[in-house]
């Protein structure tokens, strides 16, 4: 009998099709996605509610969404009351995912953000990096 070579494989999961952004303001989350949709010219719609469990209660987090050719646009609330969807995160008011097809530069969406002044704060979230339980609801 021979010695078997075993051959390591690494799965590089750090490639995304979209980007996430974080967002700080004091607004409500109609307000906020209606300043986006003008702002980006999209249609941010009220959706299903993201629903996470925490401890024995279930926490609903709102959610919007607007479907596109070239881009899709996701708004999460991060905070229902006390709880949070990302604890790690919890300077951040909401989450903006940006699914794109092509190469996309997020410093272009950003820099248009940064004119909303509904907005006091926008930051470009490392995913590679962040480690949250609750992640994997965002990223399914």
């Amino acid at each position: 009998m021979g010695i078997r070579k075993v051959t390591r494989v690494t799965l590089d999961d750090q490639e995304h099709d979209y980007y996430m952004l974080g967002l700080v303001s004091a607004e409500p989350d109609y307000k906020v996605s209606l300043d986006l949709n003008r702002k980006l010219n999209i249609s941010l719609r009220n959706s299903t509610p993201l629903t996470v469990r925490s401890g024995d209660t279930e926490v609903a987090f709102s959610r919007f969404t607007a479907p596109g050719n070239s881009f899709a646009w996701t708004l999460i609330s991060n905070r229902q009351g006390k709880y949070f969807l990302l604890e790690k995160l919890k300077n951040v008011d909401y989450l903006l995912q940006v699914y794109f097809t092509g190469k996309e530069n997020s410093r272009d969406v950003i820099t248009c953000l940064r004119e909303l002044e509904s907005l006091t704060g926008i930051f470009k979230i490392d995913l590679a990096n962040l480690r949250d339980k609750n992640l994997r609801y965002i990223t399914q």
